[in-house]
């Protein structure tokens, strides 16, 4: 199943995403997908302002992995630029620790991913309008969807 909404720039994108991580706990996998621009930093901004993180969060392109404090520890990743080195980044120990893992780029190495996980595809509609999926995979993340998917509708 899929769940998809409609949302309007980035102050929907980064409410939608702060929504969604108040119903995160610790070991929960975000696999985000989109193309270049079309919001994955914007969500991950959002993600974090809902785990109570107050530091600035941004890509991290180039540095691999960044972690945030909040109410729970977010390790924030862009694989974009990994290639065959993903071994020796020791992902395992963020993917299964006691925070939220969010990974752009996820698809580029899926062959290492958790089986389990919630998959955020993202895609620009236009100018100011930005098409958001939900992909849960295993029972935990269907659950949430659920949840989450009638509060959003409802506006609890």
């Amino acid at each position: 199943m899929t769940y998809r909404w409609t949302l309007s720039g980035v102050g929907d994108t980064q409410r939608f995403a702060e929504r969604l991580a108040e119903r995160l706990r610790p070991g929960d996998f975000l696999a985000l997908e989109g193309d270049l621009g079309a919001g994955k930093t914007t969500f991950t901004q959002g993600l974090a302002r809902g785990l109570g993180v107050r530091q600035v969060v941004n890509s991290p392109t180039f540095t691999i992995i960044k972690e945030y404090q909040g109410r729970l520890p977010l390790y924030h990743m862009d694989v974009y630029r990994v290639g065959d080195d993903v071994d020796s980044l020791g992902l395992d120990e963020y993917f299964f620790g006691d925070g939220v893992c969010v990974v752009e780029w996820a698809s580029l190495i899926e062959d290492v991913l958790p089986q389990e996980r919630l998959t955020v595809i993202l895609r620009n509609e236009g100018a100011d309008t930005r098409r958001i999926e939900l992909v849960p995979q295993g029972e935990r993340y269907v659950t949430l969807c659920e949840e989450f998917d009638v509060d959003a509708r409802t506006g609890d």
